[in-house]
């Protein structure tokens, strides 16, 4: 069925057809609205779950472990220092092997305050062992929580995987998307079946104390879990589109996607809502003839390496823009992209811009300013890039910035 939904909406739609079993909730803008949406459908009887109202989000990750170790299939939402308040009981979560889904609408992180979005939130928990997913729009945002779901509690998984989508770019725009119903959805997810139960009748301890030649062993199988999960998330988009009809990267195991790069010269690779403006950009420059394609990572983690090499290899420029920085050096997506690329042999340079930060701006303008300073960069290896220029924080208001002036 087609429906006009906001973001936020299609997220809790997608839910209520995942039927989870509690459902820990704490507001925090702007995803709200999810967690609000499903308390409205708990409340009208469309979904039967356990709705807990909690007093922060710290503990609504708590209860989810709690609920998720007792074998609920769980659902929560949050972003920004919400995420960072539940990081701890998540990284808790990755080593005990709980399949938790959230539903992560992405929010700049303090200081300066800001309601806006970029990926900070999502970027700062890449080491935690969960999976993570990026939608560009929102029916994708709305599939990935099908997707989140079928990977995360699959037997070979139990991870944690958050569901991503940019704050108030999608979470309060309204697309037309197919929606499914529970019904459809069984066809696709099967009952949550949960190997290790909290059970008085068998009693067992969960997260315990490790001494130091046992921890780095339960660290590993996590390591082996999550790179698992690419062949996991491969068989889950190619049954995905059996039963719905709808296709994410196929033919690269659902990891990224492409738009015009099969004889792409210059490609910029990126995650999210901005890859929509950057197809224009790149109809516009195919229109002159010129050769410039795109490459989306719907995954972050598990890191599509294998992918990248095969789809970046015959490029002779590449331009990361990313809503992110490891501050102190450079976006976390072209660290890992340039380890992925150099460690197999390449000398393909790579650009890295910072774009989007808290929400702002990125207008074809400054996506065809990156287009022609990585142009420049076509046939030159990657030391000519310099040390000083590797990342590129655009745009930057000079007005604003500190200058040379004596005063």
């Amino acid at each position: 069925m087609k429906k006009m939904l906001a973001g936020y909406d299609a997220v809790a739609e997608a839910v209520k057809a995942c039927d989870p079993d509690v459902i820990p909730a704490y507001p925090i803008t702007p995803q709200t609205d999810i967690v609000e949406r499903i308390s409205e459908m708990i409340a009208d009887g469309e979904l039967t779950s356990e709705y807990v109202r909690v007093d922060s989000e710290f503990n609504a990750a708590s209860t989810a472990i709690g609920a998720s170790a007792a074998g609920a299939r769980i659902f929560t939402a949050t972003c920004s220092q919400g995420l960072k308040l539940m990081s701890e009981p998540i990284f808790s979560a990755s080593g005990m092997r709980l399949p938790l889904v959230l539903g992560i609408a992405n929010r700049s992180l303090s200081a300066p305050l800001s309601i806006w979005g970029d990926h900070t939130d999502t970027f700062a928990e890449r080491d935690g062992g969960m999976i993570q997913f990026y939608a560009e729009d929102v029916q994708e945002a709305m599939d990935n929580i099908a997707l989140a779901y079928r990977v995360a509690e699959d037997k070979d998984i139990l991870l944690p995987a958050l569901s991503c989508l940019d704050g108030f770019i999608l979470t309060h725009v309204q697309e037309k998307v197919d929606t499914f119903t529970q019904r459809e959805m069984k066809e696709f997810l099967p009952e949550r079946d949960p190997v290790h139960t909290l059970d008085p009748s068998n009693p067992t301890t969960m997260g315990a104390y490790a001494r130091p030649e046992h921890w780095t062993e339960t660290r590993y199988e996590v390591q082996r879990a999550v790179k698992r999960s690419k062949d996991k998330i491969g068989e889950a988009v190619e049954e995905f589109a059996d039963v719905f009809g709808r296709e994410y990267g196929l033919e690269h195991n659902g990891l990224l996607e492409t738009y015009r790069t099969e004889d792409a010269d210059v490609i910029i690779v990126a995650l999210g809502s901005v890859c929509g403006t950057i197809r224009y950009v790149i109809d516009e420059y195919r229109e002159k003839g010129e050769k410039v394609g795109l490459v989306k990572p719907r995954v972050y983690r598990p890191f599509p390496a294998e992918e990248l090499n095969k789809v970046l290899g015959d490029a002779e420029a590449i331009a990361v823009m990313e809503k992110d920085v490891s501050l102190g050096y450079q976006g976390g997506l072209a660290i890992d992209l340039k380890s992925a690329l150099y460690s197999n042999g390449s000398r393909i340079p790579v650009l890295n811009y910072i774009v989007g930060l808290a929400g702002r701006d990125v207008t074809k303008d400054v996506i065809k300013k990156v287009v022609e300073e990585t142009k420049e960069m076509r046939g030159k290896d990657p030391s000519d890039i310099g040390l000083e220029e590797e990342e590129r924080w655009e745009p930057l208001r000079e007005e604003l910035l500190p200058g040379d002036k004596d005063d």
